[in-house]
């Protein structure tokens, strides 16, 4: 029999900067009390914004949760390339950046927009004979890896204020932000890394609607409790 205390839900958190999202499903475990509590789409630490982290019986709709399509606002920044693709690496590579025309810019990123596949990165959670394609990499290992088929939904460039470049990218499941800005300085012959990212929604859930991690933290368990979307709330929100 199931405890009159027991939670079963899926619970919005704004991940902070410089952490893991399993730091915050340790954080979850502690003040809710209980062990059953899993996340759905991992955000590297250099991101911040929306994880689904799910509860009790809301574990079960894990891998539900996780195809939904994702929205990012995020910064590139071009002439820099980095070992990771991302702001936490080493640089690898520096290129002088031409002055661009936004519609040179444009096109760049058009050239990755719809459906087309996608090399992932060495430095990702992927495994290679159960091994964590990111341990291979620190072991200065370059594995062969199968290219994904992506999709971008929706893209939109926000601000050009060279060398940095903000954008927002609506994708499918299993894309690689990092990648993307990776390529797009390819595409462009000067190279470039995602210098800053942040998930706005996932599915029908947006960031708005999240507690900070602070606030997972430091709130007492009956509060917390109050702002986890039941079951049947979930199913009717994602328009089950």
């Amino acid at each position: 029999m199931r405890s009159a205390t027991e939670i079963d839900g899926v619970l919005l958190v704004d991940k902070a900067p410089g952490m893991t999202s399993h730091d915050v499903v340790a954080i979850a475990r502690r003040t809710l009390g209980t062990k059953k509590v899993g996340h759905c789409g991992t955000l590297d630490p250099l991101a911040t914004g929306l994880l689904l982290i799910t509860i009790g019986r809301g574990t079960k709709i894990q891998d539900l949760l996780m195809s939904e399509d994702k929205e990012y606002a995020g910064t590139i920044r071009l002439g820099e390339v980095t070992d990771s693709q991302d702001a936490d690496g080493q640089i690898i590579e520096t290129n002088p950046v031409p002055n661009f025309t936004r519609d040179e810019i444009e096109r760049a990123f058009g050239k990755f927009k719809g459906d087309f596949y996608q090399m992932p990165p060495m430095i990702s959670a992927i495994k290679k004979n159960g091994v964590p394609l990111y341990k291979l990499a620190r072991q200065g290992k370059q594995i062969e890896r199968d290219p994904r088929f992506v999709r971008v939904y929706a893209q939109e460039i926000r601000e050009i204020r060279l060398p940095d470049v903000d954008f927002l990218v609506v994708c499918s499941k299993g894309f690689y932000v990092r990648t993307y800005a990776n390529d797009i300085g390819r595409e462009l012959g000067c190279g470039a890394h995602l210098r800053a990212l942040r998930r706005t929604k996932s599915g029908r859930f947006g960031v708005e609607n999240a507690v900070t991690v602070e606030d997972l933290r430091t709130l007492p368990r009956e509060e917390l409790a109050n702002r986890i979307l039941s079951l049947p709330t979930v199913s009717r929100l994602r328009g089950a």
